[in-house]
């Protein structure tokens, strides 16, 4: 009797799944971000109502401005695409995407409907010449919930769980948190978003999380 052959590692298993389908992941992501930025800017400059500022709490003065924070603001946009590159057929690229994208046209028109914006900061960015292209990219309008923090939390879960369906060491998943928390006070400490409108993003992501792999039903 032949002894059934062992499963092939996590590391195999991520290369042969990176390789499925990758020029539709590849174009699939850079259209998605195309799109959505399209939108994102579609409603930044027609919001329904005038932006209502909003409020700084105490963890925001707490927390403080970071110039070294830039890198993990900027990072989220690998981050979001870990995900869909392991995801290992084309029934979970579609789901994945159209939750994701559930998700944005959520966030979107509550930016429409209630607009925000950050309060002024009181720093020179002229002194930073590296927050530039974010400052004129990621206005500091649309502000509540966070999706930066939104779409950082959804990937944060579908990567949990395609780590521990693929058994990767643990490692892997702490770093994701990891990854994930940065990301999160990246958005405060580049005074890109409020501690309030990272709550909203956390809320969100879970929601949406939460919602997209129950119906995923472990078809990932």
């Amino acid at each position: 009797m032949m002894e059934p052959s062992p499963a092939p590692s996590w590391r195999r298993q991520i290369a042969a799944r990176v390789a499925v389908l990758w020029p539709l992941k590849a174009l699939g992501t850079m259209g998605f971000m195309l799109l959505f930025f399209w939108a994102y800017f579609a409603v930044l400059r027609n919001p329904l109502t005038p932006p209502v500022v909003m409020p700084v709490t105490w963890l925001d003065r707490w927390i403080g401005f970071s110039p070294a924070a830039l890198p993990a603001y900027l990072s989220l946009w690998v981050y979001v695409s870990l995900a869909p590159a392991l995801l290992g057929s084309l029934r979970a690229l579609l789901l994945f995407g159209l939750w994701i994208a559930w998700l944005c046209v959520f966030c979107l028109a509550i930016f429409w409907i209630f607009p925000t914006s950050t309060p002024p900061a009181a720093i020179d960015w002229a002194a930073y010449p590296q927050f530039a292209f974010i400052k004129g990219l990621d206005a500091a309008s649309n502000a509540f919930p966070s999706l930066h923090v939104a779409t950082a939390v959804f990937s944060a879960f579908w990567l949990d769980r395609l780590f521990a369906r693929l058994a990767a060491p643990r490692l892997l998943q702490w770093l994701n948190v990891l990854q994930c928390s940065v990301i999160i006070w990246s958005t405060i400490a580049t005074r890109q978003h409020v501690v309030l409108d990272a709550v909203g993003g956390l809320a969100v992501g879970i929601v949406f999380a939460v919602l997209s792999l129950r119906r995923a039903r472990g078809d990932y």
